[in-house]
């Protein structure tokens, strides 16, 4: 017997709830994990301190005080970078898989991580800048240029955008080497930064990268519903009244803004981008509007736990974020290219 419309109306709404619900729970679930490393890249490193500390040392420091001055001089600076950093390549990856529908997209697949690693080679070697406050805005246009190329030479077609972006990849990376061997300066202040790391980022860079942080998340956000109809197909999505040039032009001004910010700050951390949008499919489902919401805590999520493991596994010393970072995003990327809907996005 075929149920009523009534009914049928009734079963779709408490399966749209349902999964609303689950949703919301992966995201209060996943706001609960970034309160934990948070309070985790505070108290943990080689020197542990206190949660009660912890607290001291943010509401009434003391000058004198070594557990004050590690926590507000360096831990703090080190969370605060690898939320902004965190939250930018995660929700860049996911807006990078969408508008290109290719789902072993990130920020490198663009050209922004070379494009930044020139710049920054280039300032090191011809000004002789030295510290990530020196070179961020280097590092920033050099992100910037390199998916600008990208963007109009691929125009917006999504295989087109892969290979200039590894064309251009192609292309910088032996002007990088050459400059490198030329000057052991910037080879030694390069293979810092190049890596990917949290620490030596003050306070103040962050102040200069954090606004478009905010503008790019902003956009993220208003993209997230053109991305679920462009993932529908160009025709589809033109035949729903979307103008999809104007979609592509915003998301890439989104990714330029998020990408270029994370890499000026942190390095070019590796996989963050690609893992975390298809951890946040896997708990939310393929709308955008959530997916984009996710990615904003589970970037976080994912770079400040590498950035802790980092601390914690070497005794006395410790290990690169970008190095962990890329330890966990590996396996995701081999699970995905071995997967059966790899080009479903």
């Amino acid at each position: 017997m075929l149920a009523s419309p009534r009914a049928a109306s009734v079963g779709a709404a408490d399966q749209v709830a349902r999964r609303t619900s689950r949703r919301a729970l992966a995201c209060v679930v996943t706001l609960g994990a970034l309160a934990l490393v948070v309070v985790a890249s505070l108290t943990l490193g080689v020197r542990d301190v206190s949660l009660a500390v912890v607290w001291d040392a943010l509401t009434a420091p003391v000058a004198d005080n070594v557990d004050h001055e590690v926590i507000t001089g360096q831990r703090l600076p080190r969370t605060l970078v690898g939320l902004a950093a965190g939250l930018a390549l995660g929700v860049a990856g996911a807006v990078i898989q969408g508008v290109t529908r290719n789902p072993i997209a990130d920020p490198g697949l663009l050209g922004l991580n070379s494009g930044a690693s020139l710049a920054v080679v280039c300032s090191v070697w011809l000004l002789g800048l030295t510290a990530p406050s020196q070179f961020i805005w280097f590092a920033f246009v050099g992100a910037a240029a390199a998916a600008t190329l990208v963007f109009s030479v691929g125009s917006g077609q999504p295989a087109k955008l892969a290979l200039v972006g590894a064309t251009v990849t192609a292309l910088i990376t032996p002007l990088i080497t050459l400059v490198l061997l030329r000057d052991p300066n910037a080879f030694n202040t390069y293979r810092f930064w190049a890596v990917g790391s949290l620490t030596g980022r003050g306070t103040e860079t962050l102040t200069v990268v954090l606004p478009f942080v905010a503008v790019g998340a902003v956009l993220a956000a208003g993209l997230a519903h053109r991305l679920n109809m462009l993932a529908l197909g160009d025709d589809v999505a033109r035949g729903l009244g979307q103008n999809v040039g104007a979609t592509r032009a915003l998301a890439g001004l989104t990714i330029v803004l998020l990408a270029g910010a994370a890499t000026s700050l942190a390095g070019p951390i590796a996989l963050v981008g690609l893992a975390v949008p298809h951890a946040a499919r896997r708990l939310v489902g393929s709308d955008y509007r959530w997916v984009v919401a996710l990615s904003a805590l589970l970037g976080p999520v994912m770079l400040l736990g590498a950035d802790v493991v980092g601390r914690l596994v070497l005794p006395h010393s410790e290990l690169e974020a970008g190095v962990v970072a890329a330890a966990i995003g590996a396996p995701v990327l081999v699970a995905v290219a071995r997967g059966k809907k790899v080009s479903n996005v």
